[in-house]
């Protein structure tokens, strides 16, 4: 039992890390232009994330977000006690992805982020993004079980560039990221509106597609 928590804590913080520090090293590179250091933000999650959940996912599913372990226990395939275990630890190892990533790039550990991100439109977006991962995720363990990780690391990196908020689709990124003044940081007023949207795909995706992917039963 302690091997899954581990992996959920240590794929959290990995992924933290990696949003983090190369948010910070595509800015410095970038020379000013927003649009490469978003490119270099975008593939290396993306990158990161089917490396994760690759070597992550046969100890502990690779959840790395709360929106999808609440999905799963919605669906009941994985218990509330655990699910809660599972949320509390992706919290605490984003907080700790994001602290290793100021360490790395000689930044203050202790950060709060001033850059808003608000506005019905990124909320909306948050939506879309959250649903779209879990729709990915559900869709893949239905039919090509052995294609999720590069899956969700290929809908991300489209997310990025396709959603007005570039696609955080995690109460525990959104939460943590919250906590560095950096390129990929987020006011901590504006949160509560994206941690709302994934919720509110959460609600709407486990239902739905568990309707969509169900297995048919022979008649």
């Amino acid at each position: 039992m302690l091997r899954p928590l581990v992996s959920e804590f240590l794929g959290t913080a990995l992924l933290l890390a990696v949003v983090i520090g190369s948010g910070i090293m595509g800015e410095r590179l970038a020379a000013g232009n927003i649009a490469v250091a978003l490119l270099g933000n975008t593939l290396a999650t993306g990158a990161a994330l089917a490396v994760l959940i690759t070597i992550f996912g046969p100890l502990s599913g690779a959840h790395f977000n709360p929106a999808v372990t609440l999905a799963f226990a919605w669906r009941r395939e994985i218990g509330w006690p655990l699910a809660g275990t599972y949320v509390l630890l992706q919290l605490i190892g984003a907080i700790a992805g994001v602290w290793a990533a100021h360490l790395m790039f000689a930044e203050p550990v202790l950060q709060i982020s001033a850059k808003l991100r608000s506005g019905p439109a990124q909320g909306f977006s948050e939506f879309v993004a959250t649903f779209g991962l879990l729709g990915t995720i559900f869709g893949c363990l239905r039919f090509r079980p052995d294609f999720v990780p590069m899956a969700v690391g290929l809908y991300i990196t489209s997310a990025y560039w396709f959603t007005a908020s570039t696609s955080f689709a995690n109460p525990a990124v959104t939460i943590a990221r919250a906590m560095s003044d950096t390129f990929a940081g987020i006011a901590p007023a504006s949160t509560l509106l994206f941690i709302l949207g994934q919720l509110a795909a959460v609600a709407v995706a486990a239902p739905f597609f568990g309707w969509l992917f169900k297995q048919d039963v022979p008649t």
